[in-house]
């Protein structure tokens, strides 16, 4: 005579919750112990992270300079002068033209943050009032100035020497990213390999096809909204499409904090109806970013939604300030990356035994 076996003492249901919150729970305590670590470690990670960012962005010239029979040094180190051509360049530009069109953009936002305390300030909260109280914070922290100088001049230092760190960490990840599987494959335990390697691949190849597409969707916004900018003369209109490029990294955001910046210089010099057409031009511009640009370009990489890119800027925002918003949605697209790798090896595979089942029993 058997023994009837004992009655579990939750349903199938309450143990099925209960096993997906322990997994849940785990891996919130794995991200948590991560993201510690990076911001302990942030000075070590952040060029790590940036290099990576970096590799991803010039991988199809490295390969190009491959395919070319150009040796693996001389082609990463054309790639690294490369780099440096092109930032420099870049930010040549931009300095450049912030500098003719900076006074232009400072005196029409202050134009319009005088127009707008003149219609809707209250007492107190005047110009004049807010003048008044920056002096006396001024003159009552003035003593700090000299140590405040000292603490910028060594962000400075330390920003130069981690982009020094980055350059340098590209030119050895594009020499040798031959030998990132097998790095990967030494780390895995057992016949993991595989799987890691795979899992790799596909975050890298998230993240290469996020950089060169929000570049490229970049360059066209900047493009257009400084076409439209001097359409209308709106001062700084080259300045202000530098601005949309640089901001345009930071997805949804960048685009609404440049836009409004645009808006508020075209109120201030060229009044109220010049103001409604910039927003039309800058309005226009997302709808064809979000509607052909987005698709076209980045059709082929991990496709997030807006609430879930908006959830990882904030929570990039609160981890690393500005850094982390830009490193934010890279990180996403990589960690969808691992997720549909996972999903595509072991989703096929219980689908495939779940449908084999009926027909064993038959």
């Amino acid at each position: 005579m058997q023994t009837p076996s004992p009655r579990p003492l939750l349903p199938e249901v309450a143990r099925r919750v209960a096993a997906w919150c322990v997994v849940l729970l785990l891996v919130a305590g794995v991200a948590a112990v991560a993201i510690w670590l990076c911001v302990v470690f942030q000075t070590a990670v952040t060029p790590v992270l940036l290099a990576i960012l970096g590799t991803a962005l010039l991988g199809p010239l490295y390969r190009r300079l491959l395919r070319m029979k150009v040796r693996e040094s001389l082609a990463a180190g054309l790639t690294v002068l490369a780099v440096l051509a092109f930032v420099g360049g870049a930010t040549y530009i931009v300095v450049l033209a912030l500098i003719e069109t900076g006074d232009q953009i400072i005196a029409s936002l202050r134009q319009a943050a005088t127009d707008i305390a003149a219609h809707l300030g209250a007492a107190g909260t005047s110009i004049d009032d807010l003048g008044k109280n920056a002096k006396e914070l001024l003159e009552k922290f003035g003593g700090t100035a000299a140590s405040g100088v000292i603490s910028g001049l060594s962000v400075v230092g330390q920003v130069a020497a981690m982009a020094v760190l980055a350059l340098l960490l590209i030119f050895f990840f594009l020499k040798d990213s031959d030998k990132a599987a097998g790095a990967l494959r030494s780390l895995a335990p057992g016949s993991t390999g595989d799987t890691l390697e795979a899992m790799g691949r596909r975050a890298f190849e998230a993240v290469e096809g996020f950089m060169r597409g929000t570049t490229l969707v970049a360059l066209v916004d900047a493009v257009l909204i400084t076409v439209g900018l001097l359409i209308l003369r709106v001062p700084g209109a080259v300045g202000l499409g530098a601005l949309v490029f640089v901001t345009a990294y930071i997805p949804y955001l960048g685009a609404f904090l440049s836009g409004a910046v645009a808006v508020l210089v075209a109120l201030a010099d060229r009044g109220f109806v010049i103001a409604l057409w910039v927003l039309g031009v800058v309005l226009a511009v997302q709808v064809i970013e979000g509607n052909v640009l987005q698709p076209a370009i980045q059709s082929r990489t991990v496709q997030m939604h807006p609430a879930v890119v908006m959830l990882a800027i904030t929570a990039g925002a609160s981890v690393a300030g500005i850094l982390g918003m830009l490193l934010a949605v890279p990180v996403t697209a990589a960690a969808f990356g691992v997720i549909g790798e996972l999903r595509s090896r072991y989703g096929t595979q219980d689908a495939g035994a779940a449908g084999a089942g009926p027909q064993a029993e038959e």
